[in-house]
């Protein structure tokens, strides 16, 4: 395994087989990697990972798309519709405590990959798929894609400005939320297994996660049957807790509850504001936004940004400024919690990347190392993990079965 490994890892001896590409399956299994699972990546030969040839954005012709979501791995490139390769990934599946798939449904069946194919040979293994739908239900067979996903279940109808036409997230959401979903499967399996000594199958959708994290606007629409439409950058159920225009520009500003709204009036000026019964509550200020929000907007046209957020701060109102993707990464906060990672690489030197946000301060995360180029670990994986010797590995190649 890489230098970068450490023993006191907390996932430190779990090893993944991960058949997954794209977003959702990676961004679950860097996670893993994170937390010092030995990631074993298996890409088609030629190709790899779809998003190998995502681009631009780019490093000297190398996809910073793929840079996202497979730092920490090993890349052993192998060819799955090769009798040869099928068996290469039966017998690392043997070797794994984890395996995180997304293809099509039927597909790794087809190769003798599925999950009862596996547990008959690795009963311990807890083998976790990802898919638009699921692995059940109507719609099994069909793929999915982020971008439908967030129409589909209900994200985009209350994303993007009142009036205006519906709106996907700027990232692709439901990937990352199903890839977070997945480590916390994985890991609670993991704690059923250390007690029962079984693995299990775990079915993940995009759609399951995305229709989740509709949170309060879905418990709003079962238990109290009302469907917001979409206010920009307001909150439904709080005001004021949104964008605000200034002399010179705009900021954030989160007003969470009845005494942050006192002090926001009297520091602007209107105390008689916090105890007008139109006002004084987090319900009455939500019944009467059309009535506060102009109000406010023209104080706020009175003072520069700076001014704003230096006075609400001081009031210990939540505000910020509202910063481009180059100025949040750039801000010294990010900097302070160590998120930036520099990470040595063979052909550029060093790249610089996003590292972990999980902070466990007795056991960190590993220092990454970075993505790997396709099939750049295939000969010392088959080696370390298979036992195979030069010959052998020559044999494959030759055969096509890896690259």
């Amino acid at each position: 395994m890489n230098a970068t490994a450490r023993d006191d890892l907390p996932l430190s001896g779990i090893r993944v087989l991960d058949l997954s590409r794209v977003l959702a399956g990676p961004w679950c299994t860097q996670t893993l990697a994170d937390l010092g699972a030995e990631i074993w990546k298996i890409e088609a030969p030629g190709q790899g990972d779809d998003t190998r040839g995502w681009s631009p954005p780019d490093v000297d012709g190398e996809s910073t798309y793929f840079m996202c979501a497979n730092r920490s791995k090993e890349s052993v490139a192998v060819n799955l519709k090769h009798p040869e390769g099928q068996r290469i990934v039966r017998d690392l599946a043997r070797q794994a405590d984890v395996l995180v798939e997304n293809y099509r449904l039927g597909a790794l069946e087809a190769f003798g990959l599925g999950y009862e194919d596996l547990a008959a040979i690795n009963p311990g293994l807890v083998y976790c798929s990802i898919s638009g739908y699921g692995r059940s239900g109507p719609r099994a067979a069909e793929a999915g894609y982020d971008f439908v996903i967030q129409a589909e279940s209900g994200l985009m109808s209350i994303t993007g400005e009142p009036g205006g036409a519906p709106m996907k997230l700027g990232v692709a959401i439901t990937d990352l939320v199903t890839g977070m979903n997945g480590v916390q499967a994985i890991l609670a399996a993991l704690l059923a297994r250390a007690r029962s000594g079984k693995g299990q199958h775990i079915d993940l959708a995009l759609l399951d996660g995305a229709v989740c994290v509709l949170a309060n606007i879905g418990a709003g629409y079962l238990a109290a049957g009302q469907a917001p439409g979409r206010l920009g950058n307001a909150h439904p159920t709080v005001v004021p807790y949104q964008i605000f225009a200034t002399r010179d520009g705009s900021f954030a500003l989160a007003v969470g509850n009845d005494a942050q709204f006192a002090r926001l009036c009297a520091l602007l000026g209107r105390p008689e504001w916090s105890g007008d019964p139109a006002y004084a509550t987090s319900r009455a200020r939500v019944l009467n936004r059309d009535r506060l929000i102009p109000e406010l907007e023209a104080v706020f046209a009175t003072q520069d940004t700076a001014h704003w957020l230096q006075a609400v701060r001081a009031a210990g109102i939540p505000a910020g400024a509202v910063r481009s993707v180059d100025q949040a990464l750039d801000a010294p906060e990010i900097a302070a919690r160590g998120l930036l990672a520099d990470t040595p690489d063979a052909r550029h030197g060093s790249l610089r990347l996003l590292g972990s946000p999980l902070r466990l301060l007795g056991t960190p995360p590993r220092e990454p190392f970075a993505p790997p180029r396709l099939g750049e670990h295939t000969n010392a994986v088959l080696s370390r993990i298979l036992s195979m010797d030069d010959t052998a590995l020559a044999r494959l190649r030759a055969e096509g079965a890896i690259a």
